[in-house]
């Protein structure tokens, strides 16, 4: 999983993102929908995310109104933009749409930035942002040298989507329960990122979508923002509420650490040592 981390960076200003974490139900219980990053990405290359990415200028263009479920909301607007492209799904109000319509019209948007909007103007549907409940907000160290200011929105998957990586961005996608995936991570099989993880974490505490947006209401939406701090002979991320932070009430949903600490290149979380 590819970082640049440097301790003492002053950091540069995060740039706005907006990150969709995709759930349904089953007849086994709750599924997250997961993409794996390209190896080759500048950023958190070969780790496994939620679909998202940056907020475009466009995102915030106000001749988005007659196109959307509610007020312009760029960070909304991103989200189900990126939503397409990473996972070929749409939230869409007034109609329907399936894999196929979808697929041809991710193809479309990389040649056609105003792809998305011909679709929806064509078949009178609107983007539905009210499908997207804000779960929480995490903005990148300041001593990484790529910074996100991310908004986490959770969304139940729309009905017959079965959703799709991009093979661009990235290289493999697939559901599964959130212990399943904290499994695989545990065994060394998939690489995440300390949001990543807390997220996963909170998942596997729900049984399903329902209490999934239960949580994204009941929670607070105050930025995370870790500090790299030395440990040891290695590095952590204090994460609010963690000794070393400036914030002194913790901001996770499921508070079981209060860092992540790099051990055998992976980020774990611990409670600072004592």
């Amino acid at each position: 999983m590819k970082l640049d981390l440097e301790m003492g960076r002053d950091g540069v200003a995060p740039k706005d993102a907006a990150t969709v974490v995709l759930v349904r139900d089953v007849d086994a219980g709750l599924e997250v929908f997961i993409v794996e990053r390209s190896k080759q990405s500048r950023f958190m290359g070969g780790a496994i995310v939620f679909p998202g990415g940056k907020v475009d200028p466009g995102d915030a263009d106000p001749s988005w109104a007659p196109l959307v479920s509610d007020e312009v909301n760029a960070h909304a607007i991103a989200a189900c933009r990126e939503t397409l492209e990473e996972a070929c799904m749409l939230h869409v109000a007034g109609g329907t749409v399936d894999h196929d319509q979808l697929a041809a019209l991710r193809t479309r948007l990389t040649t056609d930035a105003g792809a998305l909007r011909s679709f929806l103007g064509e078949r009178g549907l609107k983007l539905d942002l009210a499908a997207l409940h804000p779960l929480s907000r995490w903005i990148t160290p300041t001593a990484e040298a790529r910074r996100f200011d991310a908004r986490f929105f959770a969304a139940v998957a729309p009905p017959g989507q079965p959703g799709a990586h991009d093979s661009h961005e990235t290289m493999a996608s697939f559901w599964a329960a959130p212990a399943e995936v904290l499994r695989r991570w545990e065994a060394g099989e998939v690489q995440m990122a300390p949001p990543t993880h807390a997220t996963i974490a909170l998942l596997a505490t729900c049984m399903t979508t329902a209490e999934v947006l239960a949580a994204a209401v009941a929670g607070t939406l105050e930025p995370i923002c870790p500090r790299l701090v030395p440990q040891g002979d290695t590095l952590a991320l204090a994460l609010p509420g963690d000794p070393e932070h400036d914030v002194r009430e913790s901001r996770l949903k499921v508070p079981d650490a209060t860092r992540y600490v790099m051990r055998d290149s992976r980020w774990l979380p611990e409670h600072a040592p004592r």
